[in-house]
This record gives structure tokens, C-alpha cells and sequence, in this order.
């Protein structure tokens, strides 16, 4: 495996026998086959319908080969030094789209020699951390006079789902908040001898296909949809019917498309100019068609549909499960203040009570260092519970609050009514590690404050769930 892991370096020369990828390739949350076995990137729907709309034409052909807007998906181990990325020229800093903030730069514990974004203006590039089983996602990232730069940076987790969740909800490059690799044409797949891509494949449409709106899976979408005049929108899962003729595909780069399309579809993660669809592949795989295959392409364009519903689905394992969108919506990100209304430190604080707490994203909880007395810190940004559209909490609804918390630390949450006065409408009270409450949400238009409470003596951290309860 050592060997092999480091011919993967090369993400521009992989030549392994036929034998050994397909043995690799069903190998889940690896490098070769991102993601838990359940992704719905891993997963077929079951007995899917369809809409009616059909993709329009638009200013050029469908593709499956565009490098300039594309990515190359890096391997990276142990045996690669740290990088420091750094604020591109004109530049405010660096996106951090989870703690959703600027930062002056960042370092990446293990970056490859061979890295290289694609020359498009997008610049995307994602580094695959196999030990650390993180994906390093970057958007606008350049090798300036010798130091690498970029304009936004988002990670996600080589054995999670590959979508963002309403929490964690910006998890790559992609406008959906997907590593660009997600739902990928790898290199070592295109002639690997098999019938199809053994996953979901990553498609964009233009602005004449899309709608202004997402939907679950996707948890984020382009920050400009005025032009969006279609009906199909980002996170919608697209197929072929199950009565499209496959026997009309000759190219057996479409061939494989097609039969991929019909099984697993396509996830539509981004927007491009003036293409009916593009099929993401990584680049330097060979998916460039020529001749019958352009219109072949277009065959399929007339024939994909839009997936409206599906009774369940069938992991990479063969186990049947149903898909969850009841999924956290608490955050621990920013903005933090001292004590609980922002008051000054003299007023929490009498002896050396160290540094405020600090959002970590790796570990999506609040940080303390080692205290002397119990720290209380809030943040009534409201940005502690999700906006994501199809997962924000809804009155009426029953829903469990559980910390989990380390060093003593503690969790409270309190929900306020922005109509009377900040009036407090539920409060949890300090939950310790593994403790649990239940309630009712009490209001459709809310504000809420969550409440970090270190622990005393020793590091601690507070991190914990919110979950709608069926």
C-alpha cells in the first residue's frame, strides 16, 4: 500500500494495472473512493421520479472535460512537510468559510511537492490528507514570487458524508459548500475496465437551468443567483430514466457517463457560463470527446431529468437506509465575548483567568487554555444556529440540546424573542458533558444565545448538538 500511496502523488502520471485499482477503489473514506460507504456520493436512489424540465440549450456544447474550471485532487501523508498559505494580493485575507472570517493566512499540516490549482480564474486545488482523513479545499489558490496564496479555504472530513451538514455547512470549494473532488471523474477510473463510475457524479448548468433556490443535500449556493431563470436547483440530484437507450452511445467515455447517470446521477454542485452541463472529471483524466461524441452529450442533455423524489437508497455495501436531513443545526463558530452580555473583563474576571475561548474547526467546539477561574463567554450573533433553508428550527417542533464538553466545560443555550424586548423564551441553564435537555421551540422569528463555560485547572473545550426530534 506504501508503494502504491506513492505513485497517487502523482496525480498527472497514475498507471496501475486494472486489477489493482478496482481492489482499491472499494475501499471507502481512501483517497480513491472519498466518503462513508452511505454518502449519498456512494449511494443509488431507489425508484426515483422525475420532472419534466428539460436542461436548455445554451452558448456551447455539454462537456466532461474542462480543466481550466476543474481540480486536481492531491494525496497528501505523514511524509509531507506543513505549508503556510498566505493572503493573495488584493486580498483582505483568507476565507475561512467555516468560522466565517478573514484570516491573515493559515498552515496545512501536509502539503505535496506536486501541488498544482487549475488555471482557471476559479483556482481550485484540494489536498487529500489520508492519515489526518481531512480534505483541504481551496478557491482562488496561486504560487505568488514563490509563496502560495488563496482567496478562501474550506475542509472537510475524508470519512464524512461529502456534503456539508446545517452545522458545519461550508465544506469546500464549490458553490454548494463541496470539495471540488467530490462526485469527481478521477484519472484511475476512466479506463479501469468497469461499466460505470461507482459513484454520484459532480455536474454544473448555467444560468438558463438554474433556480434561485437549493436544496438537501446542498447547504449553500452561489452568492449571486439574479440571473438564475431555469428550474433546477443547486443540490437537486439529476438522472437518465431508467427507458433511456444506452445502445445509442458509441464513445465509450459517454457510454460510461450515461450508465452512470441512470444508476447513481449526477449532483448539480456549481454554476458555469454557458454550458447545458458540465461533467466534472479531474484534471488530466481523459475525458475529452470528439466528433459523435458531442452530440451524444446532447442526447443525454435532452433526456436528463430532474429527480423529485426516491423511496429510499443502497450504500456502496449493499445495505438499504433512508437519507437523514434531521442533522445538527449549533455551531460554535464566532464572534465570542467575555460573560454573558459582554460585559468588561474586570466585571467576570478578578484573578488571571487566561484567554477567551477560541472556535476550533477541526474540532467544531469552543478551546479554552488552562484557567484559574471558570470563564463565561456568548454569542448572540445569531450565526450559532444554522441558516441552512430546509434545516432551520421551526416552532412547534421538539428538539434535544446535548454538550459535549472536556475539562469541566459546560453548554448553555437560550433562545430570545427579538419582538419583546430580547424577552428569554427558553433557556437550557449549564449542561455538563453528555448531558441532555429536550424542549419545544417556542418561536418562528427568534434570536439565540449560545453560552461557553470553561472548565477550571485544565484545558477545556465546549462544543455539543441540536436536533430536531421526529
Amino acid at each position: 500500500m506504501l508503494k502504491l500511496n506513492h505513485v497517487y502523488k502523482n496525480a498527472f502520471a497514475i498507471s496501475l494495472a486494472f486489477s489493482s485499482i478496482n481492489a482499491l477503489a472499494a475501499e471507502f473514506e481512501s483517497y480513491l473512493q472519498p466518503f462513508t460507504a452511505d454518502s449519498l456520493w456512494n449511494s443509488v436512489p431507489v425508484s426515483p421520479t422525475f420532472s419534466n424540465y428539460i436542461i436548455p440549450d445554451s452558448l456551447y456544447n455539454p462537456t466532461a472535460n474542462t480543466p481550466a474550471f476543474s481540480a486536481s485532487c492531491f494525496y497528501a501523508d505523514a511524509t509531507d512537510a506543513a505549508m503556510t498559505i498566505k493572503v493573495g494580493p488584493g486580498y483582505g485575507g483568507i476565507h475561512d468559510r467555516d468560522a466565517e472570517k478573514l484570516v491573515s493566512e493559515l498552515t496545512i499540516p501536509h502539503w505535496p511537492a506536486n501541488v498544482m490549482p487549475a488555471t482557471g480564474a476559479d483556482g481550485h486545488a484540494d489536498i487529500l490528507d489520508v492519515p489526518n482523513k481531512v480534505i483541504h479545499s481551496f478557491y482562488k489558490l496561486k504560487n505568488v514570487n514563490g509563496e502560495w496564496t488563496s482567496l478562501l479555504y474550506a475542509w472537510s472530513p475524508l470519512n464524512g458524508t461529502g456534503w456539508g451538514d446545517p452545522a458545519h455547512y461550508y465544506q469546500g470549494g464549490r458553490a454548494t459548500g463541496v470539495a471540488a473532488c467530490a462526485g469527481m471523474i478521477r484519472i484511475h477510473e476512466v479506463d479501469d475496465g468497469d461499466t460505470m463510475f461507482r459513484h454520484a457524479l459532480a455536474v454544473s448548468l448555467t444560468d438558463n437551468a438554474l433556480s434561485t433556490s437549493y436544496v438537501f443535500p446542498a447547504t449553500s449556493t452561489d452568492v449571486n443567483v439574479s440571473n438564475y431563470t431555469g428550474q433546477i436547483p443547486e443540490g437537486a440530484l439529476l438522472m437518465l430514466p431508467s427507458s433511456f437507450d444506452v445502445s445509442k452511445i458509441q464513445t465509450p467515455l459517454v457510454k460510461k457517463i450515461a450508465n452512470t447517470l441512470k444508476t447513481y446521477g449526477a449532483y448539480v454542485i456549481d454554476r458555469n457560463y454557458g454550458t447545458p452541463y458540465v461533467v466534472y472529471s479531474e484534471i488530466g483524466a481523459a475525458t475529452r470527446v470528439t466528433g459523435s461524441g458531442w452530440y451524444e452529450l446532447t442526447l443525454i442533455q435532452k433526456a436528463l431529468r430532474m429527480v423529485t423524489s426516491v423511496q429510499g437508497w443502497v450504500d456502496g455495501n449493499g445495505n438499504s437506509f433512508q437519507a437523514n436531513q434531521n442533522l445538527n443545526v449549533l455551531s460554535f463558530r464566532g464572534p465570542w465575548a467575555r460573560g454573558y452580555n459582554y460585559q468588561a473583563d474586570s466585571d467576570v474576571c478578578s484573578n488571571n483567568c487566561g484567554q477567551l475561548g477560541k472556535f476550533d474547526s477541526m474540532q467544531q467546539a469552543v478551546v479554552f487554555d488552562t484557567t484559574d477561574e471558570e470563564i463565561t463567554q456568548s454569542n448572540p450573533s445569531g450565526r450559532s444556529v444554522t441558516h441552512v433553508s430546509w434545516a432551520k428550527p421551526k416552532k412547534g417542533y421538539k428538539y434535544q440540546l446535548t454538550a459535549a464538553t472536556t475539562g469541566g466545560g459546560k453548554l448553555r443555550f437560550v433562545i430570545r424573542d427579538p419582538e419583546k424586548n430580547d424577552y428569554i423564551s427558553y433557556d437550557s441553564t449549564a449542561l455538563i458533558d453528555g448531558q441532555s435537555v429536550t424542549f419545544t421551540w417556542p418561536l418562528d422569528n427568534y434570536d439565540t444565545t449560545a453560552i461557553a463555560i470553561s472548565g477550571v485547572g485544565e484545558p477545556s473545550t465546549v462544543s455539543g448538538s441540536l436536533v430536531r426530534i421526529e
